[in-house]
């Protein structure tokens, strides 16, 4: 059976593809895992650690870009069919976790 033009929906094919459109999505959000981690775990020192706040607000703003540029990936129609919706929780519940931990820099 064809899917429409020429390419073979069989269950074989369907594989590599999700292969090929999840490893590098799974690795955007790994990498999103980590700068999500460092930005929890390691914030400034003190009040007087300016430095301390510039790195936790830069690496929010590093995990907001990564959410919303796997969240663009993941709207991508043929990923969204292909691997799924459930595709969108991981950088949904990374950027709130951002977003709290700005919110709570004093």
């Amino acid at each position: 059976m064809t899917a429409g033009h020429g390419v073979s929906d069989s269950p074989k094919n369907r594989r590599w593809v999700h292969w090929v459109l999840g490893v590098p999505l799974g690795l955007i959000h790994l990498l999103n895992t980590a700068v999500v981690y460092l930005a929890v775990s390691a914030g400034p020192a003190g009040e007087w650690d300016t430095q301390g706040y510039a790195g936790t607000e830069l690496a929010c703003l590093l995990v907001f870009f990564l959410s919303g540029a796997s969240i663009l990936i993941t709207l991508i129609p043929p990923v969204r069919r292909t691997l799924g919706p459930w595709w969108f929780l991981p950088p949904v519940v990374l950027g709130v976790i951002a977003w709290v931990r700005i919110a709570t820099l004093d």
